[in-house]
């Protein structure tokens, strides 16, 4: 009986506070969330599926001509300058147009519809490619004559020689062209090139823009996103001025093979200077000098000033002594001391009189007083020196005399 009356009451209170209460009211404003709960753990990856079109690429070559559109007065400048005649295409028979000289004669046999690249022809010499990929080494269909003219050297009136043809590899028969890697855009060595003559494939021919710059096809999508960042660092540069190992410069003939920029910088303190602190690769040396004015961008007296204040032999510039032409990439003399291609060398040691080891394949770390010296002072001459007048006079051509 109590607890009925218990039960009683109690629905009795819930009727009575339903029938007291109103209609619900707006929902109140979220209050602020609550600390995050614990990570849960992570579930599988998913396959993430192929990459769609407007997802992240590499760069890729665009052309040079690509560059000029943005650049025109550094392409203007660039184009006159060797690195862009490095490899050249011959186009339906049509030669290749250089700035500065002009190539008037081929291997004997051939005409321009034979050749498919000129190798070089800028300033110093000119090889020939044929329609197979093959450096021409010998007269069409045949081959073990050594003695086939087949480079082209052109006129250097400094060492006194007239254009005319020499010997490269003749007489070889199928001799493939491999120097794609320094003379190319873009060089891949490992793909299969569809010439049997060439090894890899490249961009293209020449050094141009995106050959130190790297591929430009994202920094065109998005100039001000994507800049062409570029190393200074001489070993950049040395990655092609070079023949071989840094640790020694390799010469034969009395002289210093050419491409060989890197390895003689590398024997001395000037190893650590960048070497577009002097040169700017977009004009070059050659084309400065065609044009009259300095070839660099600094001169030797902005650090050396004590040594050129001091100096007390007849006015004649640095380089004269410091370096001589001691490279030959075409033509050189040696009874006159003088390739043509100055050395980056530069230290000369007054107490050496020959640049050279013992047999001739190794050039010393420092330029002896023969080259330093003999190129002016020829044998022969009125103005030739004895060892001893050299010796003498090197030891204190820098000192201040009263």
């Amino acid at each position: 009986m109590k607890k009925a009356l218990i039960a009683f009451g109690v629905m009795t209170i819930l009727l009575f506070s339903a029938s007291c209460s109103g209609p619900q009211g707006v929902e109140g404003p979220i209050g602020p969330a609550g600390p995050a709960g614990p990570e849960g753990p992570q579930g599988p990856l998913g396959d993430p599926g192929p990459q769609g079109e407007s997802g992240p690429t590499g760069a890729e070559y665009v052309g040079v001509q690509v560059c000029a559109g943005c650049h025109p007065d550094i392409y203007e400048s660039f184009k006159n300058s060797g690195h862009n005649w490095k490899l050249n295409p011959v186009i339906n028979g049509i030669p290749p147009q250089y700035p500065f000289t002009n190539i008037t004669q081929l291997p004997e046999g051939y005409s321009w519809s034979d050749i498919l690249y000129v190798i070089g022809g800028y300033n110093w010499k000119a090889r020939f490619v044929d329609q197979q990929g093959y450096i021409i080494t010998d007269a069409p269909g045949q081959t073990g004559n050594s003695a086939y003219l087949n480079q082209w050297n052109f006129a250097n009136p400094m060492i006194g020689a007239q254009s005319g043809w020499t010997t490269y590899h003749s007489g070889e028969e199928k001799l493939s062209y491999t120097c794609g890697e320094c003379h190319t855009t873009g060089y891949d060595p490992r793909s299969q090139n569809e010439l049997p003559g060439i090894v890899g494939t490249w961009a293209e021919p020449g050094i141009k823009c995106e050959a130190c710059h790297g591929p430009g096809s994202l920094h065109v999508k998005n100039p001000m996103g994507v800049a062409m960042e570029i190393s200074r660092d001489p070993e950049e540069c040395g990655a092609c001025h070079r023949r071989g190992e840094v640790e020694s410069v390799n010469a034969q003939n009395g002289f210093i093979e050419h491409h060989e920029q890197y390895e003689e910088l590398f024997q001395s303190k000037h190893v650590i200077l960048d070497c577009v602190l002097c040169h700017d690769p977009h004009t070059g040396v050659v084309q400065l000098r065609e044009s009259g004015v300095e070839t660099t961008r600094t001169q030797c007296a902005n650090c050396h000033f004590q040594q050129l204040r001091d100096f007390n032999h007849a006015p004649i510039k640095c380089e004269e002594c410091h370096m001589p032409r001691l490279v030959k990439s075409a033509w050189a003399n040696p009874e006159t001391f003088t390739g043509d291609i100055r050395t980056h060398l530069m230290a000369i040691d007054s107490r050496q009189l020959t640049t050279f080891n013992a047999d001739g394949t190794l050039s010393t770390g420092q330029i002896g007083l023969d080259f330093a010296c003999r190129h002016c002072h020829i044998p022969g001459t009125a103005l030739a020196k004895t060892d001893d007048e050299l010796l003498l006079k090197a030891g204190e051509i820098h000192t201040l005399l009263p």
